[in-house]
């Protein structure tokens, strides 16, 4: 295959990611920029306490789509697991470090979700399950997402046997991780907010 193709859907992946679905949200039904208020993190449980469902609702479906519609194209034109990977971890680095936000996103747990659900719909559903279950029983976004995203890539592995899925998916859960070292130190205080009570 031409290198040049791939290459070209990683990038378009990353600029895909980087449009903020929850700055759109924002401006659509006009409530406080999710960057600057509440949290100040631009992402589906924020625009919940800012804006209600209906906003929250739309940002989460926008950033899972960020996810998805990249790797739905990457298996459509034909790339392998190396490069399908590669287009996931761009999507989820363009909603970390968006381009057109000066680099400066949300914390990749709804992008990377859309990433698992294409990959793999039954995987990524027990993703999705698991995140259900964790914020059922925490009542805290932080937690259900580090869960989520801890065993994803073991799912990924354990059923496809795929050391690039594996390793790759691996990658995305420490940048996950890695944005939720605020989450942590909180956490850690005994201070974190749930998911309904602003920060």
């Amino acid at each position: 295959m031409n290198i040049i193709l791939p290459i070209l859907v990683v990038i378009a992946a990353y600029l895909f990611g980087s449009i903020s679905t929850a700055i759109i949200a924002s401006k659509l039904f006009n409530f406080p920029d999710p960057r600057t208020n509440g949290s100040e993190n631009p992402g589906t449980t924020n625009v919940l306490r800012l804006g209600g469902k209906i906003p929250a609702a739309f940002t989460l479906l926008g950033d899972m789509l960020k996810g998805l519609l990249p790797i739905v194209i990457a298996k459509a034109v034909g790339l392998d697991d190396f490069w399908i990977v590669c287009v996931a971890i761009a999507s989820c680095l363009g909603h970390i470090f968006p381009m057109f936000y000066g680099f400066k996103g949300g914390k990749g747990v709804a992008t990377a979700m859309g990433v698992f659900l294409a990959i793999n719909p039954i995987i990524g559903l027990a993703v999705l399950a698991t995140w259900l279950s964790a914020a059922f029983a925490f009542n805290m976004s932080s937690v259900a997402a580090m869960i989520a995203t801890l065993f994803a890539p073991f799912y990924f592995y354990l059923i496809t046997g795929s050391g690039a899925y594996g390793f790759g998916l691996l990658i995305i859960t420490a940048l996950i991780y890695w944005k939720h070292i605020p989450n942590i130190q909180r956490l850690l205080m005994g201070i974190e907010s749930t998911i309904l009570k602003d920060k």
